[in-house]
């Protein structure tokens, strides 16, 4: 039985890395029925993309999305830094899919903005190389870590994220994550924001945020390669759903028997992207 959600955002997907987790992105998403699914950045990785690494599993995602809009689940893509090259479509509609590079929702009498968080990053900003640089010296870590952890379960010993090691023992890293989430809080409040969700740093987070102009509650829905993490809202409550905490409750995963007959190339095409 898939569990009714009204809202549910996921960001930093990355398909197209070794790092990406899509079998359980797709436990996930077979788990669920959304009214509305928000992709906030980060969905394709354009950057490191290559037509020699796409497989099947990362294939199976686009399809099922595509079937989610098909049966009447409205999906907004908001575009990030790694997907940005779509940003030249934004506003565009396919069905029940739009692309757009930021978005105001109304609940209630609550309002909700969304957007994917690059803005706030100066190395992409203005050295869009070394950010690149970074990006593909991530999905090598990310790479290095499934051996280690691979050893660990061996030797009956827990998993270890290197990544979560550095970003804690690095002080910049810490701060700009301090920051990140400090300056999207404080211009969601100056903006009369209720709530403010971002993606992009890789930090799942719900929290209170107050200052002497109001106050408002900052998201995070963190990322499919480490934390494997989703906002959902459902009957006027927000949720961070944590998949390695939750799987074993999402029942059995379902296995796809006929191999796919799409290619990479084709689905692209068929909206209008080059790849």
């Amino acid at each position: 039985m898939k569990r009714e959600v009204d809202l549910v955002i996921l960001s930093d997907l990355h398909l197209g890395t070794y790092g990406c987790r899509a079998q359980e992105l797709l436990h996930y998403l077979y788990s669920i029925r959304p009214s509305k699914l928000v992709l906030n950045g980060d969905i394709i990785d354009i950057w490191q993309f290559k037509k020699s690494y796409f497989p099947d599993h990362h294939l199976r995602i686009i399809r099922y999305l595509l079937d989610m809009a098909y049966q009447g689940c409205e999906i907004i893509y908001i575009t990030g830094n790694h997907d940005e090259m779509l940003r030249k479509f934004s506003t565009i509609h396919f069905g029940n899919i739009q692309l757009v590079d930021k978005l105001i929702l109304q609940l209630g009498e609550k309002k909700v903005w969304i957007f994917h968080g690059d803005v706030f990053d100066a190395s992409i900003q203005h050295s869009k190389w070394l950010a690149k640089l970074g990006g593909w010296g991530y999905d090598r870590l990310i790479q290095l870590n499934y051996m280690v952890n691979w050893c660990l379960e061996r030797l009956g010993k827990e998993k270890y994220s290197l990544s979560k090691r550095i970003k804690k023992s690095v002080k910049k890293a810490v701060k700009f994550i301090s920051d990140f989430e400090h300056t999207a809080s404080e211009l969601a409040i100056e903006n009369n924001y209720d709530y403010v969700v971002c993606g992009h740093i890789h930090q799942p987070q719900i929290r209170e945020v107050s200052n002497k102009k109001g106050s408002c509650v900052y998201l995070n829905s963190g990322d499919w390669v480490e934390n494997l993490s989703a906002i959902e809202y459902h009957d006027g409550a927000w949720d961070l759903f944590l998949y390695e905490e939750k799987k074993a409750s999402l029942g059995k995963y379902p296995l796809q028997e006929k191999p796919l007959r799409v290619s990479l190339e084709s689905l692209l095409e068929s909206i209008h992207v080059q790849a």
